[in-house]
């Protein structure tokens, strides 16, 4: 059988997790937003999905959250480990994601989920945080689907969308958009932290 498009982004990262460590580690990217949760829900439980090389995680530990890191790419989760962290693997599409956390958190990776599974795992997260939980999300701005070559040569599949489509998106998981983060470009990044309602089931 054919290997999804997640499934192929996956071996990439496999191959490019070191050099990805590397060129990643001591960014600033999302600085602010990971304050801004680390502010929302202090001292609380964190689901990171597709958290790499721990760069986020680690900050997020810094800063007195608990945090469950989380990755399909073994690569990376070997890299964790090797550093001494606790990573468990996981699937975002296939498996569940236990909790209920006070917060979730996944940045730089829903742009590999295609169209189909956007929505039921945007439910997933819903279900997993506890009433006034927070999931801070950040994706491209964009239109259209397809593989991107990266510089090292290796193929990932993007899916992009615009920010009324994430928005959307959203809402119909029934996560309320709380605080934006727009990129100048019009292509550029979106970071949103959105808000399971208080007073539904816990």
């Amino acid at each position: 059988m054919e290997p999804t498009p997640n499934a192929r982004t996956v071996e990439s990262y496999e191959d490019v997790a070191l050099s990805y460590a590397r060129e990643t580690s001591g960014s600033r990217v999302l600085a602010g937003a990971l304050a801004r949760l680390t502010q929302a829900v202090p001292g609380g439980d964190v689901l990171e999905i597709g958290s790499g090389p721990g760069w986020d995680a680690d900050r997020l530990e810094d800063a007195g959250l608990h945090v469950r890191r989380t990755d399909l790419t073994q690569a990376f989760i070997a890299l964790q480990r090797g550093r001494g962290k606790e990573i468990d693997r996981l699937d975002v599409i296939n498996d569940e994601l236990g909790g209920p956390y006070d917060a979730v958190l996944m940045l730089h990776v829903l742009q590999h989920v295609e169209t189909q599974d956007l929505a039921p795992v945007l439910g997933k997260i819903a279900e997993a945080l506890r009433p006034g939980g927070q999931f801070l999300v950040s994706v491209p701005r964009g239109e259209g689907s397809g593989w991107e070559v990266g510089e090292s040569g290796r193929s990932y599949y993007r899916a992009l969308r615009t920010e009324d489509e994430i928005l959307d998106a959203l809402r119909g998981a029934g996560l309320s958009p709380v605080w934006i983060d727009r990129a100048p470009a019009d292509d550029g990044w979106l970071a949103v932290m959105a808000q399971r309602p208080c007073g539904g089931p816990s």
